[in-house]
């Protein structure tokens, strides 16, 4: 009962998306699992910390990295707290927790020549799927959205005459980002492109495969990672590090922290300030190069 009440609680009043909704209940339900085989029992309610610290033990000796397996506990420690808040327990046995310690990521974004060359140097074939894949490498690099929100992007969240785009992130809070010329262009050309489709099945969304039906993650991946081989020799080639690109550029070229947290739609500085690191680094090299005394 308490399960499908914090479900509910996600869903309802924090307004997560289905995709985090789910990742919730996979790591709920691994938990749940484990305690089964090992402690015989059918309820995390009742769960002690030193059972928990079992699951932990078990994730380690699994190869789980340590930042997968504080998101698990997280999402654990998540449960616990909203069944205080319903008085179902007294205390959380994950209330003195720490998390293990996990070493920072650094996001490599592609460097401005590397999106240069994709977009204004490789072929785009004449047809849908080469015209859609083109105006999505765009879309990206110029509004910074995340995977997911390019995939529920609908027709009608393109306001043509404001040129202007409206997407729905996470906790379905809505926010505005403004489109480039360059970018409507290409966009037209597209939905002239995706009229000639026979039977769309998905007609509300914007970005479609060829059979008609609304585009998917992997997909989307896919298309990132093909065309940045061509022109990028960096490990990683992701939408998240076309995103991380269109942050670190506006950076680079003096954009304000608060404008760029607004573009992206983070809730707080904090999270917008992990792409700062190479405009510092930007910053840094302009100084020693113009500065008077630098070469002194």
């Amino acid at each position: 009962m308490s399960y499908n009440s914090f479900i509910d609680y996600l869903l309802l009043e924090k307004k997560y998306s289905k995709l985090t909704i789910n990742a919730y209940q996979k790591d709920l339900n691994e938990f749940l699992d484990f305690i089964k085989i090992e402690f015989e029992s059918d309820s995390i309610d009742t769960i002690n910390y030193s059972q928990i610290r079992s699951w932990i033990v078990s994730l380690v000796e699994k190869d789980i990295s340590n930042r997968s397996i504080n998101r698990k506990i997280s999402s654990l420690n998540s449960y616990y707290k909203f069944l205080l808040k319903i008085e179902a327990i007294q205390t959380n046995p994950l209330s003195k927790h720490k998390a293990l310690k996990t070493s920072k990521k650094i996001q490599v974004p592609f460097s401005e020549t590397e999106i240069a060359t994709v977009l204004d140097q490789l072929h785009f074939e004449d047809s849908f799927e080469g015209i859609r894949n083109k105006l999505i490498i765009e879309l990206f690099y110029s509004t910074g959205i995340r995977r997911i929100e390019l995939v529920e992007l609908k027709l009608k969240d393109v306001d043509y005459s404001n040129k202007t785009l409206k997407v729905l992130g996470k906790r379905n809070k809505e926010r505005i980002i403004p489109l480039l010329d360059s970018v409507i262009q290409t966009l037209l050309t597209y939905l002239e492109s995706r009229i000639k489709l026979i039977n769309i099945k998905d007609k509300d969304y914007l970005f479609l495969t060829k059979k008609g039906v609304k585009i998917y993650e992997t997909l989307v991946y896919r298309i990132i990672n093909e065309y940045f081989s061509l022109a990028s020799s960096k490990v990683k080639k992701s939408p998240h590090i076309l995103r991380h690109s269109f942050a670190t550029h506006l950076l680079n070229q003096g954009a304000d922290l608060n404008a760029v947290k607004e573009l992206l739609g983070h809730s707080s500085l904090a999270a917008t300030q992990v792409y700062t690191h190479n405009s510092i680094a930007e910053l840094k090299k302009v100084y020693l190069n113009t500065h008077p005394r630098s070469k002194k």
